[in-house]
């Protein structure tokens, strides 16, 4: 390695012709205007302006008002935030209220609460796994899951989307090792439910963990939206391991892991993402608690969600659009190109619906599409105009 010879000052050599160390991300900028894959920031107004088919609501809680009450008197009386992390000062009795009952309610022995979804599934794959043990995770999984297969350092095998047998054959592939396979419940951008019995099958054969991230099945699926676990019979069981996500159908914010006891003793003490992350807000957990106990008292909800979503698939194929037959309350609307896709959502938009719109790179398979979020408290009239929105502003020729 050279050096500056010691007898001449550091001050003296000439200063290197360099530009901004951020200079690329200018680069970066035009590349994405250019493929027009720019993302923008809207703040939405405090009262819907328009009607909503973009968001997670599915059981329309959000605004509800137990939930808002909730959310205040939490944050009145444990403060606005946290303080701290859960370990030192973020715990308050809320939470640990929160954790019984969402475990009960779920089906499994104990249950943690992180500050986001995201972080709860980092949480569960990081340490669940180590190096030198093995990540079998499905092709279309959530950008958590992938975040968090990296950050694991175990090897992992990215096998092909709802595909027990390519998990088995990888599992089977590696004998002996510490090993666990991961999928979502509900995929987020066709609404299609993994295969779980499936799933955990091919684990058991060989020996390995089954972690289910059930955010679009809370609330939306199983006995009174107990989730995919439960339906699938599978919650509780002692090789089984779910994260959620409490920002979707219980109307609040935060996430949480749910499992065996000693999974959850085993994260409070491994998982990075609890250990050094301020708590969830008192007034999220309040809110999150509210909403369960709303979804308890009302086992409908799960059903209505599941069919608004059945009726905009039904009415929007009929009239000649392609959709992905909904498993749960996403409905999943082909698109022909991604400018035909940013083009129909922003006249839906124009006409007083939002929808999603999702396109490359977002999407690994390519195809563009309109995500429609199917809502309990979605009225009759409200899909009437929802379908006559979406067909009038098609790209593709309807009848």
């Amino acid at each position: 390695m050279s050096q500056a010879a010691p007898d001449r000052p550091l001050a003296a050599l000439p200063a290197p012709a360099l530009g901004s160390p951020f200079d690329w991300i200018d680069a970066e900028a035009r590349r994405r205007a250019d493929a027009g894959l720019v993302r923008t920031l809207r703040p939405r107004p405090a009262v819907p302006e328009l009607l909503d088919l973009a968001s997670n609501d599915y059981l329309g809680l959000t605004h509800h008002p137990d939930i808002t009450a909730a959310a205040a008197g939490a944050a009145r009386r444990w403060g606005a935030g946290a303080t701290g992390s859960r370990l030192v000062t973020g715990t308050t009795e809320l939470h640990a209220e929160l954790e019984r009952e969402l475990a009960a309610f779920c089906g499994f022995e104990a249950a943690l609460v992180f500050s986001s979804g995201y972080a709860a599934n980092l949480a569960a794959l990081t340490a669940l796994s180590a190096r030198g043990s093995l990540i079998v995770s499905d092709a279309g999984n959530h950008a958590s899951i992938v975040d968090g297969c990296r950050l694991s350092r175990a090897e992992t095998a990215v096998v092909p989307h709802a595909d027990p047998d390519a998990v088995a054959k990888t599992l089977g592939a590696h004998p002996g090792r510490q090993a666990l396979a991961v999928s979502d419940s509900v995929f987020s951008v066709d609404g299609d439910a993994a295969p779980l019995a499936g799933l955990a099958a091919a684990c058991r054969a060989h020996g390995a963990a089954l972690v289910v991230d059930d955010a679009h099945g809370l609330g939306v699926l199983g006995e009174g939206g107990r989730g995919a676990l439960h339906a699938a019979g599978l919650a509780g069981d002692p090789d089984v391991v779910t994260t959620l996500t409490l920002s979707k159908s219980l109307g609040s914010q935060g996430g949480a892991v749910l499992g065996p006891a000693r999974v959850i003793e085993h994260l409070v003490n491994a998982a990075r993402t609890f250990i050094f992350d301020t708590g969830l807000a008192p007034a999220a957990a309040g809110a999150a608690l509210a909403g369960l106990r709303l979804l308890r008292g009302e086992p409908g909800l799960a059903g209505r969600a599941r069919a608004v979503a059945a009726t905009l698939h039904a009415r929007l194929t009929a009239a000649g659009l392609t959709a992905v037959r909904p498993d749960a309350a996403v409905v999943s609307v082909r698109a022909p190109s991604p400018e035909q896709a940013v083009k129909w959502a922003a006249d839906c938009r124009a006409e007083g619906l939002a929808v999603g719109c999702f396109r490359p790179p977002s999407v690994p398979d390519g195809i563009s599409r309109l995500r429609l979020t199917a809502r309990a408290d979605l009225t009759e009239s409200q899909v009437d105009q929802a379908v006559a929105t979406i067909l009038r502003t098609s790209p593709v020729a309807v009848s």
